[in-house]
Order: structure tokens, then C-alpha cells, then sequence
């Protein structure tokens, strides 16, 4: 599929990799509708992109936020071709804390709420919009690309909520890659590592550097820039389909 043949709606879509995302495809020629909660710079974000982007605010547990964004893509820019969803939060709590309490169950929940539960919404009522399309090239007529994260794989102390729900995105994507088959729908995930979004901006410098030197091969943090990249390379390939990607300089989480 080429960038330029439809739109894409993009969840998380007014900063991080969700704006590095929809700034890539603007340039492509692609039409992007940026669903998020923060409205302030979803709506920033879309009048500095121009004509080709919209903002639609948007919790992505929510069924009518999410038709709402897929409604606005395909009633403003026609057929959507494609769903990137990058929302998330990260959740941080031990099973046991220092006074051997229990971990607050809410705040579990709600990380496997917003990142897997959200994540299959945002697939379900997208992919409903894109079966409805004509076929391009190889039959194909949209690609769903979620955002999983390394912790999926090498979750840490602490990230019980976040690398359950994460490896749950893992796990979603070969089974409804094989659904989705028939009605010419891809599916992939990207993994990414430790990223320089503004989730970590906030960090001191000497745990970036640590995190930094962690890292392989470049020993640095990743650039949204990459991970925006990375979604359009599997957008014209198609034969990505069913898998997951680590975009992390080879790094290990230990």
C-alpha cells in the first residue's frame, strides 16, 4: 500500500510517537485524523499540520471515541486504510510494597484497561471500517499497527501491569492477523525500547545516561523519528503481516 492512498487514524496521535507518526505520514502525502485526550495539543498539532490532519478527542476504552475518530477519517479524507495506536500509560507499582500490603488492584486493571483492552477496541471498530474497502494492490485494504513495548518480553520489577498488558498486545496480533486474512486486513506490532518521548523527559540526567549505556548499539535513547519510519515501512510492505517488531538497538532489560 502506498502512504498516500487513504487515511489513518492514529491514537496518541498529539505527542511522542503518535505525533513523530503523524508528522511522517503527513509528509508522505497520507491524511491523518490524531485521536487523543489532550485537546489543547491534539488540535495544535493538527492546525500546524494543515488541510491534511484532524484532531478528534478521544479515550481509546471509550467504543464511541474510537468510531468517532474512524467516522471523522473516513467522512472527511475517504477510505481508512490504516489504524496506529500508540496510546497508552505506563502503570508502576510492586506486588508487595515495603509494609507488605498489596498492590493496588484498580491501578492494575487500568493499565490492562487503557493498553490491551484499548488496544482491541481501537483494532475491532477500525478494521469493521476497513473491510468495507475496495482492494488495492495484493487484495489489501488496511493495516492495523499496535505499539507494544520490549516489556512485553523483559518486563521489570514493578511492571507487572504494564508487561502483562503489553504482552497481551504481543499476543493479539497472529491470531486476528490470521481472522483478518480474508478480508485483506494486515496486522502488526512494534515493540520499541526505551524511547525519548516526553514520558522520559522528566528523568534525571544520570539515569538517562544509564539507560543510554545500556543500550548496544547506538548507545543512545530512540527517536520517535524511527519508530514513525518504521510504521511506514510495514504500511508498503506488504508482507509484514502477523508479527512483531523490536525496535530497541538490541537492548536486554534485565
Amino acid at each position: 500500500m502506498q502512504i498516500a492512498q487513504g487515511s489513518f487514524v492514529i491514537t496518541g496521535g498529539a505527542s511522542g510517537l503518535g505525533e513523530a507518526t503523524a508528522r511522517y505520514l503527513v509528509a508522505q502525502g497520507a491524511q491523518v485524523v490524531l485521536a487523543d485526550l489532550n485537546q489543547a495539543a491534539g488540535e495544535a498539532l493538527a492546525a500546524e499540520l494543515g488541510d491534511a490532519a484532524l484532531f478528534s478527542a478521544c479515550d481509546v476504552t471509550s467504543a464511541s471515541d474510537v468510531q468517532q475518530a474512524v467516522d471523522l477519517a473516513q467522512n472527511h479524507f475517504g477510505p481508512l486504510r490504516g489504524a496506529i495506536h500508540c496510546a497508552g500509560v505506563v502503570v508502576v507499582q510492586k506486588l508487595l510494597d515495603r509494609e507488605l500490603n498489596p498492590a493496588d488492584l484498580d491501578a492494575f486493571s487500568r493499565g490492562v484497561q487503557i493498553n490491551l483492552v484499548g488496544s482491541f477496541n481501537v483494532m475491532r471498530l477500525a478494521a469493521a471500517a476497513m473491510a468495507k474497502n475496495s482492494a488495492l494492490e495484493d487484495g489489501e485494504r488496511g493495516v492495523l499497527i499496535n505499539t507494544a513495548s520490549i516489556a512485553a518480553f523483559d518486563g521489570q520489577v514493578g511492571q507487572a501491569s504494564y508487561a502483562a498488558s503489553k504482552a497481551g498486545v504481543v499476543g493479539m496480533a497472529l491470531p486476528i492477523a490470521r481472522e483478518l486474512a480474508r478480508h485483506g486486513i494486515r496486522v502488526m506490532t512494534i515493540a520499541p525500547g526505551v524511547c525519548g518521548t516526553p514520558m522520559m523527559s522528566g528523568i534525571p540526567d544520570e539515569a538517562r545516561a544509564q539507560l543510554e549505556a545500556g543500550v548496544p548499539f547506538p548507545k543512545r535513547l530512540g527517536k520517535p523519528e524511527e519508530f514513525a519510519s518504521l510504521v511506514g515501512h510495514i504500511i508498503q510492505n506488504t508482507y509484514l503481516n502477523g508479527e512483531v517488531i523490536r525496535m530497541d538497538g538490541a537492548i536486554r532489560m534485565v
